[in-house]
């Protein structure tokens, strides 16, 4: 099928599914206009037959069973992929995997981190409710807000003015987990666009030192926007590629931050053509770039100190498995905490390790 023809067919389908206030007669009439005047005349007759058939029995429509067959039946009800939704059957059983699908398509407003030196979180939910945007509090992190009702973040003065920072809460709970302590020198390698780099620095009340480092100039740019707006004068940001050894940071830090690239499956809520353009393939690929820049990064940790892994997925290739091979590795390293938040939580998928070395 044509790929425009297969267009107005799905798009048809779905008015004459979904949308009840348009005739089905009228959808069909559309979708045959649309044909013709994208230059397929010659097709108009199989639009109209397929969408008039489908309109006569769209009551008797009847999809794939969870019970028959559950990875082919989510799969269609949800819009996922078959091999992700297989990967999550296995990992999370049926029940689960389907509560993970369905919030991928729930409508959730965006998180912000308030930051809580000079205004306390209700101060700053007083002042945007009397801008008119409705305000919810998380239920895990007193400082973490969800904002709904404004156009965009810039015309909100308190984001303007670096009081407010768009993170999601589970990776706020980075930061919160690692508890850096005042004066400590704290390495983010993967830092763009800046979430945690900021957190920490805002944590320890200007003190100490958070080094953030990505991999190319345009994403330190980013972050360095961020810290001028968020006014944390004891962040910096310079060009680093994480997976080669900088010797001048050889057990130097009291806590690195290790948020390492991904296959983003725990954030398609978000960003919903993740689960076209992932692949078996790139999640490994994925899993072994993280171990390359594990390797490397713990070398920065000082005895005592604290490395930090996570990452914004839920796979447990890039997740449990890594830890555990860590932990074989690098004996020196202990398990101090770990967490799988998954997207039913009311949070993105997102996984965190803090890993501990032994003084």
């Amino acid at each position: 099928m044509k790929p425009v023809i297969r267009a107005i067919l799905r798009s048809a389908v779905y008015q004459l599914k979904y949308m009840d206030a348009v005739p089905d007669s009228a959808v069909c009439n559309e979708a045959v206009r649309l044909a013709s005047s994208r230059g397929f005349s010659g097709l108009t007759g199989f639009v109209n037959g397929v969408l008039r058939n489908i309109a006569r029995h769209k009551d008797q429509i009847t999809y794939p069973s969870v019970t028959e067959d559950p990875v082919r039946a989510l799969s269609v009800r949800y819009s996922m992929p078959e091999w992700i939704t297989s990967r999550f059957l296995s990992d999370y059983g049926t029940e689960r995997c389907e509560r993970i699908l369905a919030a991928y398509l729930e409508e959730r407003p965006v998180c912000f981190r308030v930051d809580t030196r000079n205004d306390s979180p209700e101060e700053i939910k007083a002042s945007l409710k009397k801008q008119g945007i409705r305000v919810t509090a998380d239920a895990r992190l007193p400082y973490a807000l969800y904002l709904e009702g404004y156009d965009a973040p810039e015309e909100i003065p308190e984001f303007a003015e670096g009081k407010l920072y768009a993170q999601d809460s589970s990776s706020m709970m980075v930061v919160e987990i690692a508890n850096p302590r005042q004066g400590d020198l704290v390495l983010d390698v993967c830092a763009a666009p800046g979430g945690k780099t900021i957190h920490a620095a805002q944590w320890m009340d200007g003190t100490g030192e958070v080094i953030a480092r990505d991999v190319s100039e345009s994403k330190i740019e980013l972050i360095r926007d961020n810290i001028r707006r968020c006014r944390v004068p004891n962040a910096q940001a310079e060009v680093w590629d994480a997976r080669l050894f900088d010797p001048k940071m050889e057990e130097a830090a009291d806590l690195v931050l290790a948020d390492l690239p991904c296959s983003g499956l725990g954030v398609i809520g978000h960003k919903a053509d993740i689960r076209y353009r992932t692949s078996e393939e790139q999640i490994r690929a994925l899993a072994e770039l993280q171990r390359q820049i594990l390797s490397t990064v713990c070398r920065y940790v000082k005895p005592g100190g604290i490395l930090m892994y996570s990452t914004c997925t839920v796979t447990k290739e890039e997740n449990q498995q890594n830890t555990q091979w860590f932990l074989e590795q690098f004996p020196a390293f202990l398990l101090a905490q770990e967490r799988q938040f998954l997207p039913d939580e009311g949070c993105d998928g997102f996984y965190i390790a803090k890993l501990e070395k032994s003084k």
